[in-house]
């Protein structure tokens, strides 16, 4: 898929894998097997350099597990070396997805470009980060902004320091609630972005549910960001706001079933010819109601309106009342205007 159109196809799903493979190389190649067999476009993981981005001192979001003394160390375990990033990065161009990843620092950001991306994506938190952005922004790079932490006026900063086209440039509706409750989605800020920022809009769902993303298609979105876990991961840190393949793959068929709608307008001035075709299949005509003799006078009662369509309709009833028959019509024998005299 070449660089110019990561963005500009008609939409791009794409699944976050971010920290569900705890750090296990085995565990990433898993989910994205996983998420290669749900159908979708591309697969994000998060880069993480604990030197680079962080102290001892940063809290928790989730403290899910007892095996690091503290947010630091758990960064450091969730790191990978230069050569497992590019045999991830193989692994997606074996199954024909996009391989993707979040940089979190600068030095991040050398590494991945190091090891090839074509499309960055900003997590929520980093949208405010000058240095990040400012980072990105000479790598000439389409760049899909998550919203989840940021003001309108917050995002106008981002977007003026990265330097996109709005052919280049997708800003993703966020909650980064985990998981997002559907009061808290925020379907309403889609068009505020598309209205603002002239730019490609999309969705970042955790709701752990495929309708959000599916109601934001019908709003437009083109980019829809979630997460993926394994099955059996139940006590991840994204665990609760992530899908298992098979939503996955629902959710993909889904999207896929509204932009077609969406970008296939009907016109509903006219009627296609199969439509023609069921209306006179469905509709009805005007009928002898029986057996009527020719030099007969037609009353309202000698007519029925009955099924198929094609012939003289409800409107053209009053036409033939007190008209002359010229010939024996039998029942249900369709009537026209050549079977009356004129008046």
């Amino acid at each position: 898929m070449p660089q110019d159109v990561l963005l500009g196809r008609d939409h791009l799903v794409i699944a976050e894998i971010a920290q569900a493979h705890d750090g296990d190389i085995d565990a990433a190649h898993r989910l994205i097997a996983s998420a290669a067999a749900a159908g979708i476009h591309a697969v994000k993981f998060q880069t993480h350099l604990a030197a680079a981005e962080s102290t001892r001192r940063e809290p928790w979001r989730v403290r899910f597990s007892s095996r690091d003394a503290d947010r630091y160390s758990y960064w450091q375990r969730m790191e990978f070396t230069i050569a497992q990033w590019r045999e991830l990065k193989s692994h997606c161009e074996e199954v024909n997805v996009e391989f993707m990843s979040s940089p979190f620092s600068p030095q991040a950001i050398d590494l991945l470009m190091e090891v090839g991306v074509r499309l960055w994506k900003v997590a929520s938190g980093e949208v405010s980060n000058g240095e990040l952005l400012h980072r990105l922004s000479v790598t000439g790079l389409p760049v899909i902004l998550s919203s989840g932490l940021s003001t309108l006026s917050e995002l106008q900063s981002a977007v003026e320091i990265v330097g996109r086209e709005p052919s280049e440039l997708a800003i993703l509706q966020c909650a980064t609630q985990y998981p997002t409750p559907p009061e808290r989605i925020g379907l309403n800020v889609i068009e505020d972005i598309r209205r603002r920022f002239d730019c490609i809009v999309g969705i970042s769902d955790h709701t752990a549910t495929i309708f959000a993303s599916i109601a934001a298609a019908a709003l437009g979105a083109r980019v829809f960001e979630t997460h993926i876990r394994a099955d059996d991961d139940l006590a991840g840190p994204d665990a609760s706001s992530s899908l298992t393949q098979n939503q996955l793959t629902q959710l993909v068929a889904g999207i896929a079933f509204v932009r077609a709608a969406m970008m296939s307008p009907v016109d509903k001035h006219t009627l296609t010819s199969d439509q023609e075709q069921l209306r006179s299949i469905f509709g009805r005509s005007l009928v002898a109601a029986r057996h009527l003799k020719a030099g007969h006078i037609l009353r309202r009662d000698d007519i029925a309106y009955k099924k198929p369509g094609g012939g003289l309709r409800y409107e053209d009833l009053d036409e033939l009342q007190g008209r002359r028959l010229r010939r024996n019509l039998d029942a249900d024998e369709a009537l026209s205007r050549d079977d009356v005299e004129n008046q």
